[in-house]
């Protein structure tokens, strides 16, 4: 095999997905089939769809792989990592963007719950300083924010993952697989929360002092006059605090519940599912990690409030005025709230937009360790 095609070959990892159409053409490669050396693989695929149908079966034993369902995008090549990119852009932008009134809120609770006392009270003192456009003041660094956000965290996940499964082995990355999950959950948001930091602390400013600025365009410049370039990232170890655990929560307990949601409450495999069925629970299933991300990152949250807040401030005042308990509950019923329906709809929408391009939506099977 020449080296280009190592390389190519490398990308798909066959413990994790199977290619109907990859299986076969490394099968013509190696036995030839007749074909010439130089026959292209357009020439091979054609040559497939002619014989199908009268190729013999290769034994009853099932394939425990995941199929992709369309040729357009091979598994684990770099348009792969692409669309896992583009998918993460529309599920997480769109879905913090429709959210920003409760974010408003839950933000302000959190920086000042004398003011706002809870969710009812903290809408009706919006409503009545602002009116109906402060509800989404900040949606504009929020949509780019956590936009670059999801294309680095899904995209680059998808990359760990396989990555991580490779180094392991198949026997290994089937025995261990929650530990691949974290890890490489992990890995992709430190690098998702560099490109969402700027965003996020321009956000909080925006959203919590009032008459500071409009929005971004106006936000940014005040922000770097005021703090310096390096102030958009004074947040970012608090972020990777609240973040990380959150990230790893999501995707670990997501592939962890859609599994068990196919093994034990659907009768059925998941590949004779409909379309619809499947991203029903990957809904369901982002809902239910939703919570828990939500339980797991929220201290964190509160000091990133806190600090992208305060000019000047440190861990150490935060703790100090808002209290241990506090950084706990602060603000925690509406993000559990929030952080559950934002975590479901992006995983529907996510895998909504795998399913679009031809892709296999997320979780549901382990990978099979070797023979």
């Amino acid at each position: 095999m020449a080296p280009s095609d190592q390389s190519r070959h490398s990308l798909v990892p066959g413990f994790l997905y199977s290619s109907k159409t990859t299986s076969h053409l490394d099968a013509l490669r190696n036995t030839n089939h007749g074909l010439p050396p130089s026959t292209t693989t357009s020439s091979i695929i054609s040559h497939l769809s002619s014989s199908s149908s009268s190729s013999p079966s290769q034994g009853s034993t099932r394939s425990p792989m995941i199929p992709a369902p369309k040729e357009s995008i091979r598994m684990f090549s770099p348009a792969y990592y692409a669309a896992c990119s583009a998918g993460g852009i529309f599920s997480c932008g769109l879905t913090h963007m429709a959210v920003t009134p409760l974010d408003l809120v839950k933000c302000n609770m959190q920086i000042d719950p004398v003011k706002y006392k809870n969710i009812t009270s903290g809408f009706g003192v919006l409503l009545k300083e602002q009116g109906v456009k402060g509800f989404f003041r900040g949606w504009v660094p929020t949509l780019f924010g956590y936009s670059a956000q999801g294309a680095c965290k899904f995209g680059f996940y998808e990359f760990f993952k396989k990555y991580y499964s490779d180094l392991a082995g198949p026997e290994n990355a089937a025995k261990y697989k929650t530990f691949i999950y974290l890890a490489g959950s992990a890995s992709a948001e430190v690098i998702a929360d560099i490109a969402l930091c700027p965003m996020e602390a321009v956000k909080v400013r925006v959203q919590t002092q009032p008459g500071f600025a409009r929005g971004l365009s106006d936000g940014l410049p005040k922000f770097v006059k005021a703090e310096g370039a390096a102030g958009l990232y004074k947040g970012i170890v608090p972020l990777w605090g609240r973040q990380i655990p959150y990230t790893m929560m999501k995707f670990a307990s997501f592939e962890t519940i859609v599994e068990m949601i196919y093994k034990n409450v659907i009768p059925i495999p998941k590949e004779k599912c409909s379309k619809k069925e499947q991203l029903g629970v990957s809904f369901a299933a982002g809902y239910v990690a939703g919570v828990l991300c939500a339980i797991v990152s929220h201290p964190a949250d509160n000091l990133v409030s806190f600090l992208n807040n305060s000019k000047g401030a440190t861990v150490g005042d935060a703790v100090k005025k808002i209290g241990l308990m506090g950084l706990f509950t602060r603000g925690l019923p509406l993000r559990i709230v929030m952080i559950g329906t934002l975590t479901g709809a992006q995983w529907g929408l996510y895998d909504s937009f795998k399913v679009f391009v031809g892709l296999p939506t997320s979780g549901g099977s382990a990978p099979a360790p070797a023979k």
